[in-house]
């Protein structure tokens, strides 16, 4: 019987092939065809889905809303670059955070435009001139829990593309309403009880950008691509995120310059790690006046 799965192989290279991302964990993974062409409206970021309900000693059928949950494939100049599961909706955000956090770009401005194939699928166009150093993609060896690698080669890899967060100090107070503002942000997250979000701020508390997905790291390179388009090198800032704080989540700020981390959970051990390496704030269990400072606590101040 015939596959039905597209596999993703590495092509014969050629000198643009070999800047591109196939090397990254996603390469050799099987999505089935009517996956990744299946249409979804863009923005959908809800559906309606009928569940069976126990309340008590009663069952009964209602209508309940879930996250939408689709891949979106992304190629960097026709190449297949990545395939990322994420909720619809904001996917040009997704796109520019994730090829930023990533390492692939180190500026925006590198970014002509993000053109979309169809509901599943975009496509990268590069500005004339921009030439991909394919070593900014070593990183992303060490971005994956199943590599192997271990945590100290993890934090010096990230230290080589880190971009220096700016001196800066917050008050205390402020770190104490970040969570709160955050949640009073998330609509479809009240709809469905399914999605995280990632905000930035900041240093006075006030928000930049958030939004929501399905994934966690969606979320933060959405909110990241948001606030870099409008400015490049991103202020002093703070990103809050509705999860724990992992290493991939930390490692997404340092390599924009975003000097703190908060969430509502906590942070792993390689996070706190990776913070304290790199001289960035870390804070945890965040949640209206209380919270724990895992890393940075110099720059709270009051």
């Amino acid at each position: 019987m015939a596959s039905s799965y597209e596999v993703f192989e590495r092509p014969a290279p050629t000198s643009r092939q070999e800047c591109t991302r196939l090397d990254h964990p996603v390469r050799g993974r099987q999505y089935p065809r009517n996956v990744l062409r299946e249409n979804s409206p863009v923005g959908d970021r809800s559906r309606q889905v009928s569940v069976v309900k126990r309340d008590g000693t009663a069952t009964r059928r209602v209508a309940d809303f879930v996250a939408t949950e689709d891949p979106l494939e992304i190629r960097l100049n026709d190449v297949p670059l990545a395939v990322v599961m994420r909720t619809p909706g904001d996917d040009e955000d997704l796109v520019t955070g994730f090829l930023l956090t990533e390492g692939i770009l180190l500026d925006p401005g590198e970014l002509q435009a993000v053109e979309r194939i169809d509901e599943s699928r975009v496509s990268v166009r590069l500005q004339d001139g921009v030439a991909v150093d394919p070593t900014r993609f070593q990183r992303n060896l060490f971005m994956s829990s199943s590599c192997g690698v271990c945590g100290k080669a993890s934090i010096e890899a990230v230290q080589l593309f880190a971009r220096p967060a700016r001196e800066f100090t917050i008050e205390r107070a402020t770190i104490a309403e970040l969570t709160t503002r955050l949640r009073s942000q998330q609509p479809t997250f009240d709809e469905t009880g399914g999605l995280h979000a990632a905000g930035i701020f900041n240093l006075v508390g006030e928000l930049l950008a958030v939004r929501e997905d399905v994934g966690r790291h969606n979320a933060v390179d959405k909110a990241i691509g948001v606030v870099a388009k409008r400015q490049w090198p991103l202020e002093p800032s703070i990103l809050v995120v509705s999860g724990r704080q992992s290493f991939e989540i930390v490692q997404k700020a340092a390599v924009v310059g975003i000097g703190g981390v908060v969430g509502v959970s906590a942070p792993s051990s390689l996070a706190v790690e990776l913070a304290e390496t790199l001289g960035m704030l870390l804070v945890g269990f965040s949640r209206e006046d209380a919270f724990n400072v895992y890393a940075g606590e110099a720059r709270l101040v009051h």
